[in-house]
């Protein structure tokens, strides 16, 4: 199977100028479907499909009804108004290097895409929280509060979607499930960030120049991690 994955494909070689791979790649499609189909922490499987009229991704069985879509969850920031300055100001390769990248398998996951009682999705909470602004290394330490029955500034969108995350019994679940070991600790109980951050304190957005290149670093990182992940999973 892990011929199937590239994991250096770039999904805007195969998604129309303009457009967000997201919703128009047909390989982030394909290898959403295939990388996330299997079996779930309590030995069931989740088996996608991507023939429903209404859903990117979609799954009904007594486990429930779930309608998924791809979100990226890296970010490089490059037409950030908030950070223009900082981008200015670092190198045009660093920063196209962290897009380029950034379009690859590892950096998306899939979360539920379905508005319930017409309020916003995980996707679009994550993307205009101020204490958040699509850094999923924060978004992921909500997800850690979620399990843990804590308060986060994603609380409110994450309990919406208590039935998903139920799927993966907690957090050590989600995060194997998904492979996102390499921004978490040995112990899954706290999550390692991308810069250093005080928990909805400070921006999330990179302030420096320094900043900008630590932060780019350490999600290269993270996106090349599990990329390896990835690739061994479809070898196993």
């Amino acid at each position: 199977m892990s011929g199937e994955i590239d994991t250096r494909f770039n999904f805007y070689t195969d998604t129309p100028v303009g457009k967000d791979p997201d919703s128009y790649s047909p390989t982030l499609r394909r290898y959403h479907k295939i990388l996330w189909s299997k079996a779930l922490p309590n030995g069931r499987k989740l088996e996608l499909v991507d023939t429903h009229p209404h859903s990117y991704l979609y799954h009904k069985s007594e486990l429930g009804e779930f309608f998924l879509t791809s979100d990226a969850i890296t970010h490089s920031y490059r037409n950030t108004s908030q950070i223009a300055h900082v981008i200015a100001r670092t190198p045009t390769d660093i920063v196209q290097n962290l897009f380029n990248l950034g379009s690859t398998i590892a950096a998306y996951t899939v979360f539920p895409g379905n508005k319930v009682a017409n309020k916003m999705t995980i996707n679009g909470a994550r993307g205009c929280n101020a204490r958040v602004r699509d850094r999923f290394d924060i978004t992921l330490e909500c997800i850690r509060r979620h399990y843990d029955k804590d308060v986060s500034p994603l609380s409110a969108v994450l309990d919406r979607y208590s039935g998903f995350f139920a799927l993966f019994g907690n957090f050590r679940g989600y995060v194997d499930f998904f492979l996102f070991q390499d921004v978490v600790a040995a112990d899954y109980s706290s999550i390692k960030f991308h810069l250093p951050y005080r928990c909805f304190e400070d921006s999330p957005l990179p302030q420096s120049t320094e900043q900008y290149l630590q932060y780019q670093e350490s999600t290269i990182n993270f996106i090349n991690a599990r990329a390896r992940r990835i690739e061994e999973s479809l070898c196993a």
